[in-house]
């Protein structure tokens, strides 16, 4: 399999909907990880940070539009495999901690998929029109959480962040198999 070419306005919209993703989920993380123990976070910030330095070492041979695709398309599966746990598996300290470290997973690639971003979009257009997706899909992802939280609240009576978070997933599922779809079109993908 070759990946030959990077369609940047699809990039785009792959972007946006990565960051809608986010801003709609950025609340319900709270929820998620209220049963871990604060000394989990500093273990998991020890070894993002040795994860980090591990990709970052080998940076010279990771930085291929192959592996670039892989790598993005390995942390939206991650995610997709959360989200869907989540949703059979709600609010125990394993699920709980599962996540945490699903998450923590992703975001070791964080550094290495913006660099590799810059280097294969070029432009400084594009860079600052990829910006402008992110931001935009991120505040239309606040916007949209926020308003889907209070409607559970104000129109069907739901009270508990809990029960709210776990909707919510619904939702965040059905995006992040957006987001997958919109990462493969993103790309030239030939099968020789």
């Amino acid at each position: 399999m070759r990946i030959t070419r990077l369609y940047p306005r699809r990039y785009f919209w792959y972007k946006f909907v990565n960051s809608l993703f986010t801003g709609l989920s950025i609340g319900s993380i709270f929820t998620i990880y209220a049963p871990l123990k604060p000394s989990i976070f500093s273990v998991g910030g020890v070894l993002l940070a040795i994860g980090m330095l591990i990709v970052a070492k080998f940076y010279e041979k990771l930085m291929t539009l192959r592996i670039f695709f892989f790598i993005a398309l390995f942390v939206e599966l991650v995610i997709l495999i959360l989200v869907s746990y989540f949703l059979i598996k709600p609010y125990t300290y394993s699920t709980a901690l599962f996540v945490y470290a699903g998450y923590q997973l992703t975001f070791v690639f964080g550094s290495y998929l913006v660099r590799s971003e810059t280097l294969f979009l070029r432009k400084k257009r594009l860079l600052s029109l990829v910006d402008i997706y992110r931001q935009a899909g991120y505040l239309l992802g606040l916007v949209v959480s926020f308003l889907f939280y209070k409607s559970l609240d104000i129109f069907f009576m739901v009270k508990a962040n809990q029960e709210k978070v776990y909707d919510i997933h619904f939702i965040l599922l059905g995006v992040e198999v957006l987001i997958i779809v919109l990462l493969i079109r993103s790309f030239r993908i030939r099968i020789d």
